[in-house]
């Protein structure tokens, strides 16, 4: 295998400035263009929707026929770009299971699709990323290296090689230029957030993509997201259901792993039988929940793909570039938001919710009607076993399509907001609900809550993170 000491030097463009033109970004304009033709379509649909229903079409198939055409162009265009547009497919997933069945299996080959869909880097360019991070005599660091990627993500790909140890590592190398094309990519898409709306009614997109937007400038420093595996794997070093792998080492753009083996979740969705469908989402759950009490963080970036399922029955998890810190108050204040959802008590809901920022100190409520709301979410953990399922997941989304009176100036869901402190466990207990909805779990997910959510389990506010 020829060594980057003995490669051909590769011609750089340069700017005007006389600064290298990096390797995403050279295709700006391109990719902007692209991006440039969602809003034109959505407005073209838009129109046609508003003709069909002014000569009598039904409603709701005027609906269904502006989200499929909206999928449809959407994913036709983010399919041929990497980065921030494969993040807000991976963050699309989630929801997925909320969709009609009609919509749902087109999005899932879509997804699929995209997510098969970025080019590898050309070996040459990966081994002068390699080069920079672990210095040019990076090869003498492994017995064995893939030139071919094992894995292609959203700001970088994975080969796979052996450690000058012996051990088998997933090393990661970052796409040169990903961060500046990946910013623009989502100034683009945060532009064009109200595309996303026929496709997730209900879902204020524009602050979830700016909350991606920040959480993708902490995954692009490899440093952060190497000193967060350690804190996770730390946490479970030996622990009998969960699996993080070791850092092995960690330069520049350039990360190195243990390998970890394993069913990827998405197959377990595909076709996995019931056992281990029920078996993955139980201790995906449990991952989740534990991170904040074990090592004061959750990982927030739950799509299946960062998920393998052990031939031994353990549940391994993978990037940890967008975990994030959790407080003890803010976990113990999770907790208690749960029990008096379960406990459904409509004025100490209204009570919760203005002193948590939810609410404004002076809102007025219908406090029933915020009881429905909060009562229907917290279903889950009010019984010893709950089924997720996409069923459940469509009837919730219904539901929340229901609530046009309060959408009103003045409504109720007018009024509701989510505190910025919450956003990023917002998206990481969202992400597992949708995942779980997915694989059609079905476990004792309140037990796990009673065991992880110090405030769920009336705990006073100074044991949150002692249990």
């Amino acid at each position: 295998m020829e060594g980057i000491e003995n490669a051909p030097p590769r011609p750089r463009r340069r700017d005007r400035d006389g600064h290298h033109v990096s390797e995403i970004p050279r295709r700006a304009v391109t990719r902007t263009a692209k991006l440039a033709t969602l809003p034109l379509g959505f407005a073209g649909r838009t129109a046609l929707g508003l003709g069909k229903r002014t000569i009598g079409r039904p409603a709701e198939a005027v609906a269904l026929e502006v989200q499929r055409r909206t999928a449809d162009q959407l994913f036709a265009v983010l399919g041929e770009l990497k980065g921030g547009a494969m993040k807000v497919g991976q963050l699309m997933s989630i929801f997925e299971a909320g969709m009609p069945e009609e919509l749902a299996g087109p999005f899932r080959a879509s997804l699929t699709k995209l997510q098969e869909a970025a080019p590898p880097l050309p070996a040459v360019t990966a081994h002068r990323v390699l080069a920079e991070g672990l210095g040019p005599g990076w090869r003498n660091l492994f017995a064995e290296f893939g030139d071919r990627p094992a894995a292609a993500a959203s700001i970088g790909q994975v080969h796979k090689a052996v450690w000058h140890d012996g051990r088998t590592v997933a090393v990661k190398v970052q796409y040169p230029g990903a961060g500046r094309a990946l910013m623009s990519d989502f100034t683009q898409l945060s532009r064009m957030s109200r595309l996303f709306a026929p496709l997730m009614p209900g879902v204020e997109m524009k602050p979830v993509i700016a909350d991606l937007k920040r959480r993708l400038e902490k995954e692009l420093d490899y440093t952060d997201e190497s000193r967060a595996q350690k804190t996770f794997h730390a946490a479970y070093r030996d622990d009998p259901d969960i699996v993080v792998p070791a850092v092995v080492a960690q330069a520049g753009n350039v990360l190195v792993t243990e390998w970890l083996d394993g069913t990827p979740l998405a197959r377990v969705i595909a076709d996995g039988p019931q056992e281990r469908r029920d078996r993955a989402g139980l201790l995906l759950f449990r991952f989740l929940l534990s991170g904040p009490v074990r090592c004061g963080m959750i990982h927030i970036d739950p799509h299946p793909g960062n998920f393998r399922l052990l031939d031994d029955g353990r549940l391994g998890v993978l990037d940890y570039g967008g975990a994030a810190h959790v407080p003890d108050d803010l976990w113990w204040a999770l907790g208690r938001m749960l029990r008096i959802g379960t406990l459904g008590s409509p004025a100490e809901m209204v009570e919760n919710a203005k002193a948590e920022g939810f609410l404004a100190p002076d809102a007025e409520v219908d406090a029933d009607r915020l009881a429905e709301i909060v009562v229907a979410h917290a279903e889950p953990f009010s019984v010893e076993t709950f089924r997720y399922s996409r069923a459940w997941m469509r009837t919730e989304t219904q539901r929340g399509l229901g609530m046009a009176s309060d959408m009103r100036p003045g409504g109720l869901l007018r009024q509701l907001r989510l505190p910025p402190q919450y956003l990023a466990v917002s998206r990481a207990l969202s992400g597992c609900g949708g995942v779980l909805c997915q694989l059609e779990a079905e476990g004792p997910f309140r037990a796990e809550a009673l065991r992880w959510l110090p405030g769920f389990a009336g705990d006073a506010p100074d044991a949150a993170g002692t249990a």
